[in-house]
């Protein structure tokens, strides 16, 4: 009886904790949930949990709640940035967004959606670098859109 209560942990899965050890992000901007698994510098595989308690779902769109567009593509660049940050040379850096390309919107997302996040990171010069992202709700495709990122030090005076 208890292998059934044993919980498998992927070695490079993130959760809550973790993930606000790596990102700045906080509530009501942290956007990824747990990190499922990763390869650092390579990709990262996230989840996002979307609940009606959202506080965007006050104004988009009162009777029909639907996650803004651009929510999806920053959870996206938070999964990916992950993926950068843990990377040993850039652990402590911030992963900022440098622009973003081809985003196409699919499917809408809904309170009680599950997104699972996908990011590979496909290219870096210096500190600007590409990825390459897609978010799926039950296994269809919500959003892509290929995301430019910048990885910077952090201002000391900002607290965490």
């Amino acid at each position: 009886m208890a292998e059934l209560l044993t919980v498998r942990q992927e070695p490079n899965a993130y959760d809550s904790e973790a993930i606000a050890a790596i990102l700045p992000h906080r509530y009501p901007f942290a956007l990824v949930d747990r990190i499922l698994d990763c390869e650092p510098g390579k990709w990262a595989i996230g989840r996002k949990c979307v609940s009606r308690n959202e506080g965007f779902f006050c104004g988009h769109f009162p009777g029909q709640p639907v996650m803004p567009g651009v929510l999806i593509l920053e959870a996206l660049a938070q999964t990916g940035a992950v993926a950068a940050l843990t990377l040993p040379e850039n652990r402590g850096k911030l992963a900022l967004f440098g622009g973003i390309k081809n985003a196409r919107f699919r499917k809408q997302v809904t309170p009680g959606d599950v997104l699972t996040l996908h990011c590979e990171l496909l290219e870096q010069h210096g500190p600007v670098g590409v990825g390459k992202a897609a978010a799926y709700v039950d296994g269809k495709c919500a959003a892509t859109a290929e995301l430019t990122f910048v990885l910077t030090q952090p201002d000391r005076n900002l607290s965490r």
